[in-house]
């Protein structure tokens, strides 16, 4: 095994888990994340030597594969359904696990790019200007973002809480 393959593995080892995470909260779905993951690997190694921050790179590339699967005709289609469903929330003392579901589906209802924008900065702890150039967009765009994704999730966890309480009080 060449020196390239083994830096390699050690790095897929390391970020693999938390990739996978970025991916899920860019675009909601497990087995697409996985997948944008993957594919977004596939690439990171072939430009392996070229590459001065693979962590970097890596977040970029997962990120973006993510938003480009959320486009694709057949995620449309079956995600048109989803919203068919029940809202299924329990109240059995788990509501640190409820809360986060609920943050969770509100931001999968954000536009792909807030989302991204949202996760990198709040969820990979990056700055203003790191998120700018993993995205390749303008600083302000990024701020922009930020600040209508936060309004937006705000608007929708009060929404759903609104909601919650009209069912609690029927």
């Amino acid at each position: 095994m060449s020196d390239k393959e083994a830096e390699f593995r050690e790095f897929v080892s390391a970020r693999m888990e938390s990739l996978r995470g970025l991916a899920f909260l860019t675009c909601g779905d497990w087995q697409v994340a996985e997948d944008a993951v993957l594919g977004s690997l596939t690439k990171l190694y072939v430009k392996w030597n070229r590459v001065d921050n693979h962590e970097a790179y890596a977040r970029t590339i997962v990120v973006r594969a993510a938003i480009d699967e959320t486009r694709r005709p057949w995620w449309r289609r079956e995600q048109s359904h989803g919203d068919a469903m029940p809202d299924r929330s329990t109240d059995d003392g788990t509501h640190a696990v409820d809360e986060r579901i609920r943050i969770q589906q509100a931001l999968h209802r954000l536009p792909p790019k807030q989302r991204a924008v949202l996760v990198l900065r709040f969820l990979e702890e990056l700055s203003v200007q790191e998120t700018a150039a993993a995205l390749r967009f303008p600083e302000g765009t990024v701020k922009a973002y930020t600040s209508r994704g936060l309004e937006a999730l705000r608007e929708l966890l009060d929404e759903r809480r609104e909601g919650r309480r009209a069912i609690r009080n029927q």
